[in-house]
């Protein structure tokens, strides 16, 4: 079986529709979306139209949670820009999907952990940044979580670890958004280094999971004069770099 996983879309509908143009050639099974799907400075409501008769296998982020629970004056610009050109069926959708979701009995979709949307599960935030977590930081996130392949996002950040108990866990990085800065719990820059859309396929052979992380040209340069055109010339530097502008 394989799996072609998705996540972190952020209304880049350009990189969306080079994605999944890439896995069409790849004879993917089944295709699975791990949440934060319009939340951006992009194009929020032509990312969703587009998705929605796909009926992919989908699971919320912590910005379709905060779309649909916060009030406007407590959204961030990215939220409330989303809020303010989605649909109310949009809306419904994005408050219709589940936390979490369980897959071909032995594959789980979460956003960050099984416990939370917003903990990062192959990265630790510290006073110095981030880094890579620890094998046993990983292990402690996924606690007893009876699952073979654990997919997580959030982080955008594309990264595989095996437990010691064969479990694996899987980000395939971001398709829209290639860094970004947070200040929670310390401030820090999350970079993949490069503009390519990411994605994973993993695939069971011999009853065992591997995961494989694809990356995808697309314009682009296109795309970030976009995000300068809705005024975040910040998402414009990361979407050509793949870098946090200093």
């Amino acid at each position: 079986m394989r799996i072609a996983v998705i996540s972190d879309i952020h209304g880049n509908i350009a990189a969306l529709d080079a994605v999944l143009a890439d896995i069409a050639m790849r004879d993917a099974d089944l295709i699975v979306n791990l949440g934060d799907i319009c939340s951006g400075s992009l194009f929020p409501s032509e990312t969703a139209d587009r998705l929605i008769p796909l009926a992919l296998p989908t699971i919320r982020g912590n910005h379709e949670r905060q779309l649909v629970t916060l009030p406007r004056d407590r959204m961030g610009q990215s939220d409330l820009y989303t809020v303010e050109r989605l649909r109310p069926d949009q809306l419904a959708w994005l408050g219709s999907l589940p936390t979490s979701l369980r897959i071909a009995d032995d594959v789980l979709l979460v956003h960050g952990t099984p416990d939370s949307d917003l903990t990062y599960f192959l990265e630790t935030v510290t006073e110095d940044g981030l880094r890579e977590a620890t094998l046993s930081e990983v292990e402690q996130r996924a606690g007893d979580t009876d699952a073979a392949v654990i997919l997580c996002g959030h982080t955008h950040l594309a990264r595989s670890v095996r437990l010691t108990d064969g479990r694996l866990i899987v980000n395939p990085g971001s398709v829209g958004l290639p860094a970004y800065d947070d200040d929670r719990p310390f401030p820090h820059a999350v970079e993949s280094g490069s503009p390519h859309a990411r994605y994973a396929m993993i695939t069971r052979a011999e009853g065992r999971w591997s995961a494989e992380s694809i990356m995808v040209d697309y314009d682009w340069e296109t795309t970030a004069q976009d995000a300068e055109a809705h005024g975040r010339p910040d998402w414009a530097w990361a979407l050509r770099t793949g870098r946090v502008r200093a």
